[in-house]
């Protein structure tokens, strides 16, 4: 079978209309009918059921869809990272990243890979609590900034960055008035937590259990940083972020104090593991560049 006719067939699934599938695939109605007789003669089964007024997938139809969807977007990219090979340093490239990603690094990152390769489009795509990795197995983004611990299956990774991990509390309350925590002072505190992540996540930034062996209390659940915050700000629970996140989300209801006693956030930088994608190549050995001068001015 062609890569041609699949497309053929997916255009037309979404259509369920020969004339305004063949207009937007600029072929003859004729043409389009044939090559999706043909199709099926050759699998073997019905695609599509159709009389007079309505054409409608079969479900061996729909099945086939999803497959040859899978395939067309399979051929698209295997055009696209050549014709990054052609062109040389040229593309899109699709970077994932969570709340803050890689902060003020993140940022000057971007900025000197864009001086680099004025050429290539970095399209950011923001997920929550730990959706990044996914996204980037899933083949959603190229390449990901990751917060640690996460599940690094099928990737690959190199730790570019370390954030002290600090306390987000409302601005009025008692333990606001200290410079700084430890983390059994927040023994009778309630945390927001997260049903989005892994549980070994969220025991993580919890810290659970803390040192003395104790469960830290759970407050109200949150699907985003957003939310996180309002929950403090109303008093409801308190939080815990990373040091990028005490600076970009400030808030005048809001204190967020550094917890001297635990483990900082570590980010790393991820992407497919076994995939060969030039621009992903780059953009790794610039972040790991302006990781190592970050780290030298320090």
């Amino acid at each position: 079978m062609e890569l041609r006719v699949l497309q053929y067939f997916a255009v037309l699934a979404e259509e369920l209309h020969f004339g305004r599938a063949a207009e937007r695939l600029l072929v003859a109605q004729p043409s389009l009918s044939y090559a999706i007789k043909e199709l099926e003669r050759e699998l073997g089964v019905v695609l599509l059921q159709r009389d007079h007024r309505h054409v409608q997938l079969t479900e061996a139809g729909k099945a086939i869809l999803s497959e040859a969807q899978h395939t067309l977007a399979q051929a698209e990219r295997i055009r696209v990272i050549a014709e990054q090979f052609r062109s040389g340093q040229a593309g899109t490239l699709c970077l994932g990243f969570e709340a803050t990603g890689a902060g003020q690094l993140g940022t000057l990152a971007q900025i000197h890979f864009s001086q680099q390769y004025p050429h290539v489009r970095i399209v950011p795509r923001r997920f929550d609590w730990s959706g990044e990795a996914e996204a980037l197995r899933t083949g959603i983004v190229d390449v990901a900034y990751v917060w640690l611990p996460t599940s690094l299956q099928g990737l690959k990774a190199k730790v570019i960055a370390r954030e002290p991990r600090l306390a987000a509390l409302p601005r009025h309350h008692p333990l606001a008035t200290r410079s700084q925590l430890q983390i059994m002072d927040l023994a009778n505190e309630a945390l927001t937590w997260t049903q989005r992540a892994s549980q070994d996540w969220v025991h993580w930034w919890a810290v659970n259990p803390r040192p003395d062996g104790t469960v830290p209390l759970c407050g109200p659940t949150n699907d985003n940083v957003e939310e996180m915050l309002e929950q403090v700000a109303a008093g409801r629970a308190i939080s815990i972020g990373s040091a990028s996140m005490a600076s970009y989300y400030t808030r005048p209801d809001l204190i967020w104090r550094p917890i001297v006693d635990i483990e900082p956030l570590h980010i790393a930088i991820a992407w497919r593991a076994g995939e060969v994608n030039p621009l992903v190549e780059l953009f790794v050995s610039t972040v790991q560049t302006i990781a190592k001068e970050s780290a030298s001015l320090c």
